[in-house]
């Protein structure tokens, strides 16, 4: 039971992903958005109206099913910067608790920097491999709901029950 949960928050993450990235290609950099995925659907705040929304989300499913799952993975993710800021508080730890007390902020420093560097590719890959899933096979939008046309909630299902002793 909690597996389909978290298999389904990743499917869920990965449409989240694709719809804002569609959306920030037609709208442009300059759109507010943010999301938050759920075992049902999806939250997302978008300056946007709801057809345009509605327009992304069947899009970025369609997408996604049909094997393009590259817009499940996107520098724009909350756990990049999680990532981030995980790596800089380790790295700033470790240096602040190793060497001269003279060269312990200057490796501090450098140790921050090089998380940051390497937080990019480190948090794709946990995306890729842990927070979201492109695997839509058998999901569908139910409804795209709205209060005032900046704050949705879309929700989703999955028809097709996954393959006995497969993990989705």
């Amino acid at each position: 039971m909690f597996s389909r949960f978290l298999a389904d928050v990743r499917r869920n993450h990965a449409l989240e992903h694709a719809t804002v990235s569609l959306l920030l290609g037609r709208v442009g950099p300059d759109l507010r958005v943010a999301g938050r995925a759920s075992g049902d659907g999806f939250f997302l705040y978008a300056d946007a109206p709801q057809a345009l929304l509605t327009e992304c989300v069947n899009e970025a499913l369609t997408r996604l099913q049909r094997g393009e799952a590259f817009w499940a993975v996107t520098p724009h993710c909350g756990t990049n910067i999680a990532t981030a800021g995980i790596l800089a508080g380790l790295g700033s730890a470790i240096a602040l608790g190793n060497g001269k007390r003279s060269d312990r902020l200057g490796g501090a420093m450098i140790a921050s920097m090089a998380a940051i560097i390497i937080s990019q590719p480190v948090g794709r890959l946990i995306q890729k491999y842990v927070t979201t899933s492109p695997d839509l096979e058998g999901v569908e939008v139910v409804a795209i709901e709205t209060k005032n046309e900046r704050f949705y909630k879309v929700r989703t299902r999955r028809t097709v029950a996954p393959v006995a002793g497969l993990v989705a």
